[in-house]
């Protein structure tokens, strides 16, 4: 059975559906949850995420908007964020990564990585402000365009300006904190 039938056995009630999706799909979730997520934590997202995919099963649909998988990878990753919004401020709990991707093994540069995000998210403006509303709300909570529109009173259209604003803040606020001198290599 292809993943598109193991849900739809799955919105009828199958369980053998479900184990088959998660024996396919959550090695390769749970590698990508330990990037974002306490070890610790990986196997309880896990079992929330199928969990929901099982409720859900039956909103599927087929060829609409993508693969299985990635329908699947959208539910993980709001799964993560409401672990992380029920734990505190994300920034707090994201681990401190290099460009590679890689976490720091020095929890000294970590702390400064930490301190150097949080002084370029303060370039949005002050907490509340519109467009750093709207970046915590798309990118630490994780949380669809429409729905950001729908919390803040606004248009789809304008959310969408302010993020991209809020992006193009934390570009410059970030490039203002590289060495100079580096030669553009790493």
């Amino acid at each position: 059975m292809d993943d598109d039938e193991l849900i739809a056995a799955m919105a009828g009630g199958d369980d053998a559906g479900l184990r088959e999706l998660f024996s396919r799909h959550a090695p390769w979730l749970a590698a990508r949850l330990r990037a974002v997520l306490p070890a610790s934590e990986v196997e309880d997202v896990l079992q929330e995420t199928f969990l929901a995919a099982w409720r859900g099963a039956g909103g599927y649909r087929p060829g609409g908007s993508g693969s299985a998988g990635g329908w699947v990878w959208g539910i993980a990753r709001r799964q993560a964020a409401l672990f992380l919004r029920r734990r505190g401020p994300a920034e707090l709990l994201l681990p401190a990564m290099d460009a590679g991707g890689r976490h720091e093994a020095d929890p000294a540069e970590a702390a400064v990585l930490r301190a150097e995000l949080a002084e370029a998210v303060s370039a949005l403006g002050p907490a509340g402000s519109p467009n750093r509303e709207a970046w915590r709300l798309m990118y630490v909570e994780d949380r669809p365009v429409a729905e950001v529109a729908q919390l803040t009173g606004v248009p789809v259209g304008t959310v969408k300006s302010r993020a991209h604003r809020a992006r193009k803040q934390l570009r410059a606020a970030l490039r203002r904190r590289e060495p100079a001198g580096d030669g553009g290599e790493r």
